[in-house]
């Protein structure tokens, strides 16, 4: 295994000054140049990388398989495979496709496509034109949901001139589900930037309903780059199984590009940040990681499978000491179900009662309002149109995983004390949560009391409250007085109710 190349910080907006290098990454890497100026226009771009080769449609294919590249926006699909079946559908269209660089970034947490799209927009375009060339597809557009984004890129084909297959920009509504695919391609072919819901292949019907090859943004910049470098300079760095580079989203706010096999520390560390009370992976469809999982993980795909996390779209959120996980869970979760489409049930009604439901919870609902909870995330799984409602289900599940004992806490209505800072962001219509509870003080504890004089010893109390009577080897309670915690009042009252002697009563809280 090869030693990971140190790591790169990219602010995720121009800037005045030029941007500074924190470490050197060795061979030209995406972010090559970006210490000499804020942005690469054509003809730095060129200075900095030099001509982009022409690549046929089975070259391509082959480098795409050497380097192992993956679609960047979060589902990982292997790239080279993605090429084989635009081929294929194109075959069938009598040579009629087109391509488009998904540069929607709808969720808060990730913002690594506008850097690239800000800052490096000639090598995106580099990598989509390569394509598109070798494919033979006749259109390239590019769909945004920036005017900021939509600027730059424009600059950048302003810049180039005339150029076959012709180049687009389209600016999009701002919104979580722009980014699924049906709805990239829907909204660049005029309609409702939707998602379709029917399992039609973008490499079958996409762009105006031609066979189209979408990749996220990140995907074709990491094309540019390994056709000026080959398979072989762009293994350089990285992992023998998982070569080059990956672009990161660290706390919503900072841009990394770092090679794959680097420690999660690490990324954190050079953002001045640490694991805090657990990493989430992936954004708001991702996974948290524990603290001490977190002090280990090293940023591959293989090396994350064991927590059960995915690299997703490179967002990488800790979860600082100071905030509440509980109200950042709720906060995002409320978000989530605003950011619905609104095409079928499981999203518009069940992610916001899926919400409803956890705030419930939080704020003192009890162990039955965590298992409503549980039970609403049930219904909304696998039944939507896109996977908005199987990845919500997903990060409050992860949620209630890594944070069992704060939730049991605010949901038995004693809370934690701290407040909802937002470190996990949220943008747009997401009203401001309200002030979750300050927390309860505690009360004196309840106790279980047996009566000597009319106990005997049917052992009955022991089988209905087990771990607060305990029986010695007499049958008969080991105690007359027990602490009785809240969570087992319920069956406490129901012993009482059950002893044929009478002989148990709770003594309540004074």
């Amino acid at each position: 295994m090869t030693a990971p190349a140190p790591t790169r910080l990219l602010p995720v907006v121009p800037e005045p000054d030029p941007v500074p290098t924190l470490a050197s990454l060795g061979p030209p890497r995406l972010l090559a140049g970006l210490d000499e100026a804020p942005r690469l226009d054509r003809v730095a771009h060129l200075a900095r990388h030099g001509g982009l080769p022409q690549l046929t449609a089975q070259e391509l294919v082959a480098l795409a398989e050497d380097i192992d590249l993956r679609g960047r926006g979060g589902a990982g699909f292997p790239f080279a495979r993605k090429l084989t079946a635009v081929m294929e559908g194109m075959r069938r269209a009598d040579g009629k496709g087109a391509l488009v660089v998904n540069g929607s970034e709808g969720e808060p947490s990730c913002l690594k496509d506008t850097a690239l799209l800000l800052h490096v927009p000639h090598l995106v375009l580099d990598g989509a034109l390569l394509a598109a060339d070798a494919l033979g597809a006749q259109e390239v557009a590019l769909g945004v949901t920036r005017p900021d984004v939509a600027d730059s890129v424009q600059r950048a084909i302003d810049e180039r001139g005339p150029v076959r297959p012709a180049l687009r920009v389209t600016l999009l509504t701002e919104r979580f589900v722009t980014g699924e695919g049906s709805a990239m391609t829907n909204g660049l072919s005029g309609g409702p930037g939707l998602p379709s819901g029917r399992k039609v292949r973008s490499s079958e019907r996409g762009l105006n309903g031609v066979p189209t090859l979408l990749s996220n943004t990140e995907t074709f910049a990491q094309l540019a780059v390994a056709a000026r470098l080959g398979a072989l300079g762009y293994r350089t760095t990285g992992l023998p199984a998982e070569p080059g580079t990956l672009m990161l989203t660290v706390a919503g706010s900072k841009v990394v590009e770092a090679p794959y096999g680097v420690p999660l520390t690490r990324v954190l560390a050079l953002c001045g940040l640490d694991q805090g009370q657990g990493v989430l992976i992936g954004g708001y469809h991702g996974t948290f990681i524990s603290p001490v999982d977190a002090q280990t993980a090293t940023l591959s795909r293989d090396a994350l499978a064991a927590y059960d996390a995915v690299l997703g779209a490179g967002a990488v959120l800790p979860l600082p000491y100071d905030t509440c996980p509980a109200g950042e869970t709720v906060r995002v979760a409320r978000w989530m179900a605003a950011e619905s489409a609104g095409q079928c049930g499981p999203c518009v009604l069940g992610l916001p009662a899926l919400a409803e439901q956890l705030d419930e919870a939080v704020r003192g609902g009890g162990d039955a309002a965590l298992e409503a909870v549980r039970a609403r995330m049930r219904a909304v799984e696998k039944r939507g149109a896109c996977s908005h409602p199987d990845g919500t289900s997903r990060f409050v599940a992860s949620a209630l995983a890594a944070f069992p004992e704060e939730f049991e806490r605010h949901a038995q209505g004693f809370g934690c004390g701290r407040p909802v800072t937002g470190a996990l962001p949220v943008t747009g219509h997401e009203p401001p949560p309200p002030a979750l509870p300050a927390p309860k003080p505690l009360r004196p504890q309840e106790r279980l009391l047996v009566d000597w004089t009319l106990c005997r010893g049917h052992g009955l109390c022991a089988d209905v409250v087990p771990g607060i009577v305990k029986l010695g080897p007499d049958g008969y309670p080991q105690q007359a007085s027990m602490p009785l915690p809240a969570r087992m009042r319920r069956r406490a009252q129901l012993a009482v109710r059950r002893c044929p002697a009478l002989a148990l009563r709770v003594q309540e809280a004074g």
